[in-house]
This record gives structure tokens, C-alpha cells and sequence, in this order.
């Protein structure tokens, strides 16, 4: 095993949601890949998560970039852009060639770096006609940026399983455990370690839902999820703006 230190960079598909331990904190693929990685590496392995969740992609790069690159890991995931391209603002000519940047810089340090092309969570969410075109772009510029820089490349949007709802959470924005764990199992695969196989297997596909029945479900969803979002946008406010880093330094998994 080559990788005795692993640091995670992202926002909140990397902190875990909505993948939660009993207590409450989020787990997530990220804590999954980390826990069989200090299986094979033994008791030396580190790994530390700066992932926060609703940060754009400059916080990202700004706040934890910089302490990633600090540590000094053999290996960083870095999943950063999916919260933009929601907003308005978002702006492809300046985006990737930072995007392309920020990995350069990664990739200098000497670390093994993962990269993802998201998968399709649009289907699910309103504004596909505005979002899903700049998703795409997204996904096309990272696979460009891994291939540049000799990252290694994990293609969730490749994987049509994602379409199944019950990968995702109930709030049609984040992943659920089987999500996670899904996800974990690809990251392993792409870096050349095995997983549990049960990681890998799919709930079967809901019931479809009656016209009505379909339309109450989500108003209750917009009432719950949409609605806040959106004054969060008006507000100027982030759902992680109280949030710090779940294991803001290395140390071993079981800390």
C-alpha cells in the first residue's frame, strides 16, 4: 500500500451528508475509503476531512487547499465546483482554468490526487434546463484536468445506478448511505483496493408513485428543502457558515 496519509477536500458530498453515524455526525464515502485504507496501510495510516458542507469552490480552494497541501498526504480528493454551478454566477471561462490550476498545484506537492465527474442529481431537482448543461461542462473539464495532471479519475456520471432515487437522500440533493458507500467502493476500485462487495449493491428501484400522490410529495419537499435554500441564496447565507471541518488534522481513522 503506497498511501500512508489521506486528506479529503470538498464540500458536503465529501463531509458525508447524508450518510449519518448514530450520533449524528455524517460518515459519508469519504470516512469509508479512509477506514479501509488504514486496513491495508496498518496502524500509521492518518487521514483527515476538510470538507464543509455549501462551500464554493473559492472558499475551497482559499481555506482548505492550502492546509491540504500542508499535510503533506500521500493521496487527495478533491471535489469542489458542484455548489456553483446552482448559481447564477457561475462562470465557465473563469472556473476551469482555476479548476485546472488548483489541481496543478495538488498534483505538485507530490500527492496522488482523486477527481469525480458528478453524477446526475438534476433529474430530481428543478432548473435542468439552466443547471445541467453547465454539470456537463463541469464533468467534461474534470476529466480534461485528470487527464492533464495524471489524477486519477472516479466517473459517477458514467454510472446510470445513480438514477436510482434510493442512492439519494430524501432531500434529492445528497447522497444516501448506499450512496456513499457506493461511491466508496468506485474510489477504491479506481485506486486499485478491494471493498466490501455489499458496498456495490443497489436497493431495488421504488414503486412508481401515482400522478397526485407524486405532485403532494413534492410540495412537501419544496417546502422543506427548496424553500430555505432559496432564502438561504437571498440572504447571502450558506448552510455551513456555523459548520468547522470534521477532522481538521491527521490522525488515525478510529480518533
Amino acid at each position: 500500500m503506497r498511501w500512508r496519509s489521506y486528506v479529503a477536500v470538498g464540500d458536503s458530498f465529501t463531509e458525508g451528508m447524508d450518510d449519518a453515524y448514530p450520533d449524528g455526525t455524517y460518515r459519508g464515502w469519504a470516512d469509508l475509503v479512509a477506514t479501509r485504507l488504514a486496513a491495508e496501510s496498518g496502524p500509521d495510516f492518518r487521514y483527515a476531512n476538510l470538507a464543509i458542507r455549501g462551500r464554493l469552490f473559492p472558499a475551497v480552494v482559499a481555506e482548505q487547499v492550502p492546509a491540504a497541501l500542508a499535510m503533506k498526504p500521500d493521496l487527495i480528493s478533491f471535489a469542489a465546483g458542484g455548489n456553483d454551478v446552482l448559481r447564477r454566477s457561475f462562470d465557465p471561462g473563469t472556473f476551469v482554468p482555476r479548476f485546472d490550476s488548483v489541481v496543478g498545484r495538488l498534483r505538485a506537492g507530490g500527492a496522488d490526487v482523486v477527481l469525480f465527474r458528478f453524477a446526475d442529481v438534476m433529474a430530481r431537482l428543478p432548473g435542468q434546463r439552466l443547471v445541467a448543461p453547465r454539470v456537463t461542462l463541469l464533468n467534461r473539464a474534470v476529466g480534461e484536468v485528470a487527464e492533464r495532471h495524471g489524477a486519477i479519475l472516479v466517473d459517477l456520471y458514467a454510472d446510470d445506478t445513480y438514477l436510482n432515487p434510493m442512492l439519494w437522500s430524501t432531500d434529492r440533493l445528497h447522497l444516501s448511505a448506499a450512496g456513499h458507500r457506493r461511491v466508496a467502493a468506485q474510489v477504491l476500485t479506481a485506486l486499485g483496493v478491494g471493498c466490501e462487495e455489499e458496498w456495490l449493491l443497489v436497493p431495488p428501484h421504488p414503486a412508481p408513485t401515482p400522478w397526485l400522490a407524486a405532485r403532494a410529495a413534492d410540495l412537501r419537499w419544496a417546502g422543506r428543502y427548496l424553500a430555505p435554500w432559496i432564502k438561504r441564496r437571498l440572504t447571502g447565507r450558506s448552510s455551513g457558515d456555523t459548520i468547522s471541518a470534521k477532522r481538521p488534522v491527521l490522525g488515525p481513522v478510529g480518533d
